[in-house]
């Protein structure tokens, strides 16, 4: 999710020290991709699909796979990695409207706003290349809207 500037809304996992990611989730059944998304975006950030607008997606999915050490051998079902589908947002409503308190079990603790590029160096290093072909991908359309505001500023 971008800001007005182009900058990313990066999020602390919560009881993770210095564990940021972006917001994420997983698709129910029957559910399609944007459904989880605009469900996701409430669970985890408290924002509603009136709240952002929706600029771009990955065209196709991406994915990564655990790493052997972090796979829950006993977990039902057995997740060794993911595969994701991105959207790229743009925040519509005032900050204010992101919340962590929704009814659900919080996922994250913090916010901020970051550096476009700035998580490709920070997130954890197995899912470094899905954030690389995510960002990159969509780079276009966040350029255009940091240029948008950059020259609003210079009027």
């Amino acid at each position: 999710m971008l800001n007005a500037r182009g900058q990313v809304l990066w999020a602390r996992r919560v009881g993770g020290k210095d564990a940021w990611q972006f917001p994420q989730g997983g698709i129910n059944p029957g559910e399609t991709p944007e459904q989880a998304l605009y469900r996701e975006l409430y669970e985890e950030i408290g924002l509603t699909r009136d709240q952002v607008s929706m600029i771009a997606c990955t065209r196709g999915w991406l994915r990564y796979r655990l790493p052997q050490r972090m796979i829950r051998r006993r977990a039902e079902p057995l997740c060794i990695g993911q595969k994701q589908k991105w959207f790229l947002l743009k925040l519509v409503a005032a900050e204010t409207a992101i919340s962590f308190d929704n009814g659900y079990k919080p996922e994250f603790d913090h916010w901020r706003w970051v550096s476009y590029w700035h998580p490709l160096s920070k997130v954890v290093t197995f899912k470094r290349e899905v954030y690389r072909r995510a960002l990159t991908e969509l780079a276009p359309q966040q350029i255009q809207l940091e240029r948008r505001w950059l020259h609003k500023q210079g009027e």
